[in-house]
């Protein structure tokens, strides 16, 4: 289901409120390859909700947190669209699916049906719900929209987005209770010192080991011209540091297209 089969715009402090609503503010619904993280190449229904509590500047999904569109479906129909297609796996993603307290239900009603989900999740907001791989991306300092980066140049978002980008006490409870991967958008060497302090926080709050393999290190870029520059120089530190590398299956097979 593509986005132009029913658009509605909103700013993105208003999806998820209160005011919003039934159902969930779907930006696409589609079937593909699982293209990230420990599950890479696995066939999955992606379902990508829109709103966003964050705006990293290289956000691969920027209809969904810069200029939000979507439409409303309930779970029903939601639950629908995802029987319709023939995969055990279902990946719950954004902008921020977290977002959205319906989220939870529409989570329920696939573990009720046997599916396997994921949930990608920028790791600041907490959901009692069941997960079976909590994909979680903190966002470190380099995805700040300084003014120099902001794709709509006015820099507003840049002191919201630092202030809120990373909350470890969330962080930990996420660790604690889901089996889950530590993913990291890398642009380059400078990013290691924020992961390794960032670890080392966690691995003293949470009641949970993280080990190195659930560290995955991956590249900055939504394009394969961004990836064939990023790529190489990430794997090298994932090597260099003992983490895994993760690539970026849907953007080599499909560069950035829709629905991928």
């Amino acid at each position: 289901m593509p986005v132009s089969d029913s658009v509605d715009l909103e700013s993105g402090s208003d999806v998820g409120s209160e005011d919003t609503p039934d159902g969930l503010p779907i930006n696409e619904l589609f079937h593909s390859l699982q293209g990230e993280g420990t599950l890479a190449g696995v066939p999955s229904v992606f379902v990508r909700t829109s709103g966003c509590n964050l705006r990293c500047w290289f956000c691969d999904s920027y209809h969904t947190s810069w200029e939000p569109t979507h439409a409303w479906l309930d779970l029903e129909e939601i639950v629908a669209e995802i029987e319709a297609y023939d995969a055990d796996h279902v990946v719950l993603t954004g902008g921020e699916p977290l977002l959205h307290e319906e989220s939870v239900a529409l989570l329920e009603e696939l573990d009720d049906r046997g599916y396997h989900t994921t949930v990608e999740t920028n790791g600041t907001i907490y959901r009692d719900a069941p997960i079976d791989l909590a994909s979680i991306s903190p966002k470190l300092e380099s995805s700040t929209p300084t003014p120099e980066r902001d794709p709509t140049g006015d820099g507003e978002w840049a002191e919201r987005h630092e202030n809120d980008r990373i909350d470890r006490e969330t962080l930990a409870r996420l660790v604690e209770d889901y089996d889950c991967q530590l993913k990291f958008v890398v642009t380059d060497g400078d990013d290691m010192p924020e992961i390794h302090e960032l670890l080392a926080d966690l691995r003293a709050a949470a009641d949970a080991p993280i080990r190195d393999d659930d560290v995955l290190l991956m590249p900055e870029g939504a394009t394969r011209q961004r990836l064939a520059e990023t790529r190489t120089r990430v794997a090298e530190l994932a090597m260099e540091h003992g983490f895994r590398y993760t690539p970026r299956l849907h953007v080599d097979l499909w560069n950035d297209a829709p629905e991928t």
